[in-house]
């Protein structure tokens, strides 16, 4: 089993991204959802963003 976090995306910088999890700041490889864009909610695991989800689903599982 697999522990993914929601994460927003702040800045993207080709394959990698600056995301937001509530607060705090990290860079993430976005290489696995490379649709993203400046805005979008990912869920984040080991680094990689795996899947997009809705605005709603983050604040929902964030909170």
């Amino acid at each position: 089993m697999c522990l993914a976090v929601p994460a927003e995306i702040l800045e993207i910088k080709g394959e990698y991204a600056i995301a937001d999890f509530g607060g705090a700041q990290m860079t993430i490889k976005i290489l696995l959802t490379p649709d993203v864009k400046k805005g979008d909610c990912v869920l984040v695991h080991a680094g990689f963003s795996i899947e997009k989800i809705s605005k709603e689903m983050r604040e929902r599982e964030l909170f």
